[in-house]
């Protein structure tokens, strides 16, 4: 080989080690799985193989807020709860809220209890969901157990057969519930401004009344199988509390009058990590206290206290980055709003060191907690007098003009915001989805975790699935939380060799 020659195969050679030392410096967790929606995770480590950046990445992208223009307003409760299959009863009672407010129509008080009747009802079978199919199975199978046993069937595995036959039929007779009001489970035609479209029958009510007995002694049932695998194991108490997995940020959360959660109605209110009260406001009055800031690596915006103002990724006293979520709900509360849900409360905080509570998987003990109260409050409504009511809507008179709707959905604060020309057509939508008000933090949890895990260059399939859990304990719906602005949606495609080399770039701004 002469001297050109051998300079050609030495460059080559020198950038195919350089690109194989990129690439192990360079670790991709595509897709990243358990959770609703599509994403991925870049981690970047130093020379030394130690964490230098992660990144949470959402590549996916939807554009309800766009096609939703021109639309008749009352089109909206199932237009949105296209958006994702798991929480549709969120999107679709958020949506039926706001059409109360830009109708100025109060719905009965048989149509507002069969609301908050359907929405207990789906919020404790979508929490059951998560605990045993997606998040719970780190748990109670193992977060170092091989990937094709973490899953229900793994779950089945470790509880018993018949445990796992009380979960799946559990379930299923709630959302038998949910398709007796809505018509069906995944897209609920249940709601109107004004009311609902269906009554109970007084013949029905007795099967509603077991369901709902039986719904309790389940997530009371679910409070012990958490207890006695998670809790009472001590490595698994030490991955709660590792700093690892530990932010101090703000929390917000929607509260009654006496400051108890309430995931149909109330004000939102917010507390800073020492658990001191930030501020409190009416859904109207969101746009005053929270903005939306844009990463160029991700299709989901980051939400912050506007007050405040962005200040990035970080954390403590003066941070503008809040969560949402079953943690943040307790958080921001003072109690809960039923006696059994309230014991629970009190030994979550107590065990844990007292209020707030900063550790990310504790969600999962929150979410258990947030089960009862659901179950209480289903028991409590199918008890009321007024349950069996006829009169189940009132027909809205007025001129639509604006309207804001929030609930609490299971990942966290919802908020749907509509404005309509005078023929009911919409004009303006503006979805501030509860992931992407969880979106900073779970950023900042995914990125401290790859650096408290990773070091060294050790890297196996059980850390990258530990780091999956700092994501994971916030039930995120990447669905619901990707945005587009009208027009294109910017786009890079980068071309490589088979060494890893990069040939050209295509961007689209």
């Amino acid at each position: 080989m002469d001297d050109a020659a051998q300079q050609v195969f030495n460059e080559g050679q020198a950038r195919a080690n350089a690109a194989y030392a990129a690439a192990k410096r360079n670790i991709t967790i595509d897709p990243i799985t358990r959770l609703e929606g599509h994403g991925k995770i870049d981690i970047y480590l130093d020379p030394k193989g130690d964490v230098e950046r992660a990144y949470f990445q959402v590549p996916e992208l939807r554009g309800f807020e766009v096609f939703s223009l021109g639309r008749p307003a009352e089109d909206m409760p199932q237009i949105t709860s296209r958006i994702c299959g798991v929480c549709p009863t969120a999107h679709h009672m958020a949506a039926t809220k706001a059409l109360d407010a830009l109708y100025q129509i109060e719905p009965t008080p048989a149509g507002r209890k069969i609301r908050e009747l359907v929405y207990h009802t789906f919020m404790l079978e979508d929490h059951a969901l998560h605990f045993f199919f997606l998040g719970g199975p780190d748990f109670i199978v193992g977060p170092e157990a091989p990937p094709a046993e973490r899953n229900i069937l793994g779950v089945i595995g470790k509880v018993g057969l018949e445990a796992g036959k009380k979960v799946i039929a559990t379930r299923r007779r709630l959302r038998e519930l949910i398709a007796y009001f809505g018509g069906k489970v995944v897209h609920p035609v249940l709601g109107l401004p004004g009311g609902v479209s269906k009554a109970l029958k007084p013949a029905d009510l007795p099967k509603f009344q077991e369901l709902a007995r039986d719904g309790l002694a389940f997530a009371e049932w679910t409070l012990q199988v958490f207890k006695q695998i998670v809790l009472a194991n001590p490595d698994y108490v030490k991955l709660i509390t590792a700093d690892a997995f530990t932010h101090k940020t703000c929390y917000l959360g929607m509260v009654d009058e006496q400051n108890r959660v309430n995931f149909y109605d109330g004000k939102l209110r917010v507390v800073d990590c020492n658990g001191k009260e930030v501020c409190k406001f009416e859904a109207q009055q969101y746009r005053d206290f929270i903005a939306e800031h844009v990463e160029p690596w991700s299709y989901m915006k980051f939400t912050f206290l506007k007050q405040r103002g962005w200040q990035g990724f970080v954390e403590g006293p003066d941070t503008s980055i809040y969560s949402v979520a079953p943690l943040a709900r307790l958080n921001a509360a003072d109690g809960m709003a039923t006696p059994k849900a309230q014991a629970a409360y009190e030994e979550f905080f107590q065990t844990l060191g007292g209020k707030p509570v900063h550790h990310t998987l504790a969600n999962h003990w929150a979410r258990v907690i947030e089960m009862i109260y659901a179950a209480e409050r289903i028991v409590e409504l199918v008890n009321d007098p007024e349950i069996t009511s006829q009169e189940v809507r009132r027909i809205p008179t007025t001129v639509p003009a604006e309207g804001i709707g929030v609930v609490e959905a299971p990942r966290g604060t919802l908020f749907h915001h509509y404005k309509t020309d005078g023929r009911g057509l919409i004009t303006m939508a503006n979805l501030i989805v509860a992931t992407g008000n969880n979106a900073a933090r779970i950023a900042m949890s995914v990125e401290k975790a790859a650096k408290g895990l990773i070091k060294g260059g050790h890297v196996t399939e059980g850390l990258l699935n530990q780091i999956e859990m700092a994501f994971r304990a916030y039930d995120p719906c990447l669905g619901c939380a990707t945005h587009a602005l009208p027009g294109h949606t910017p786009l890079k495609v980068s071309l490589y060799n088979h060494h890893r080399q990069l040939l050209q770039q295509l961007v689209q701004e």
